[in-house]
């Protein structure tokens, strides 16, 4: 019998089964940590649905991420989430001078001149109707107007000090548009553009439209978001914000979507590839190891490991303050 037949040879020893985990190694820098920001800057909104997460206001923000910085944080993706400011058909608290996100981030840049500041792009938290764009006298997506607001709102946020903005609203051409808009105000090489390439229209979502009061007021997202179970337009869509120019690209959930990460990784292996670990996610791990269902770090660390296997090189995930001990133990 031949031995490449015999595997227990490279298994036996702690550092040997090291040696069979290629390319799956988590630092700090593979780690993006989402955060919900909201007007009062005084302000720790704890959310039901994602125990342990909260909505912060400015002020508790710096002091929450203060200590994480120092243990090695390196990157955040900020959701802004408004409950006093009016929302409107075209979201126009977006990119105001008082929007959360507009007004934090020179103090972020301040306080933190070495971390990677991603901010959300997207119409749904500051729309009366909660879609993602904006709509038709009949409420279907009008595409043109939806990525002139998105393009406009990404501008706003590079101008205030984002490092990259992330457009998550899934409208045809917004990596496009968002480009042009960059070029044109000489921001193209101080901003990177993160697409949401390959967002399915999933379950898993619930929490976080708790979380970031933006659950659509009507109807569904299905006719802009991916089928949970297509392949061939989650290809065409990482193709079309490739060809338009996105510095990296995105799939959205995670655990369910593996297939698909590896896809897009074997399509574009030279793209930096991140994958969200949804807010349904995190709370069904968090959830079954209350009930002893498993150990969440043994479980976790299993799960982030087959992310980085299945071609992730960034993970956003709201266990990032945890990770951050893990990782210094």
């Amino acid at each position: 019998m031949s031995s490449a037949t015999k595997l227990h040879s490279s298994l036996f020893h702690p550092t040997l089964r090291k040696l069979q985990c290629q390319g799956v190694s988590i630092d700090t820098h593979n780690l993006m940590y989402p955060v919900f920001l909201v007007e009062d800057d005084e302000a720790v909104q704890n959310i039901p649905s994602m125990p342990g997460v909260a909505r912060y206001g400015l002020n508790k923000l710096l002091a929450h991420l203060e200590p994480l910085v120092g243990k090695g944080l390196q990157s955040i993706l900020l959701f802004g989430v408004i409950e006093k400011m009016p929302k409107d058909a075209t979201g126009t608290t977006a990119d105001c001078s008082t929007n959360p996100v507009i007004r934090a981030l020179p103090q972020l840049k301040a306080a933190f001149p070495q971390l990677l500041i991603a901010c959300d792009v997207c119409l749904c938290p500051y729309t009366d109707h909660g879609h993602c764009g904006v709509l038709t006298s009949d409420g279907i997506i009008d595409n043109e107007p939806s990525i002139k607001r998105i393009a406009e709102i990404a501008l706003a946020y590079a101008r205030a000090g984002a490092n990259i903005v992330a457009p998550s609203d899934m409208m045809d051409n917004r990596i496009a548009a968002i480009k042009q808009m960059l070029r044109d105000n000489n921001l193209e090489n101080r901003c990177s553009v993160l697409s949401y390439s390959v967002k399915f229209a999933s379950g898993f979502y619930g929490p976080f439209r708790d979380a970031a009061k933006s659950a659509p007021a009507f109807g569904d997202r299905k006719c802009y978001q991916l089928p949970p179970g297509s392949k061939g337009i989650a290809k065409r869509a990482a193709k079309r914000d490739v060809e338009e120019g996105a510095d990296m690209l995105m799939v959205k959930p995670g655990m369910a979507y593996l297939d698909i990460v590896k896809q897009v990784k074997d399509d574009y292996p030279e793209m930096p590839l991140f994958i969200y670990q949804v807010s349904g996610e995190y709370s069904m791990l968090l959830n079954a190891a209350e009930i002893g269902a498993f150990d969440l770090k043994t479980v976790l660390w299993e799960v982030l490991v087959g992310m980085r296997r299945a071609g992730a090189d960034c993970i956003i995930t709201y266990f990032t303050p945890v990770l951050l001990d893990w990782l210094k133990e």
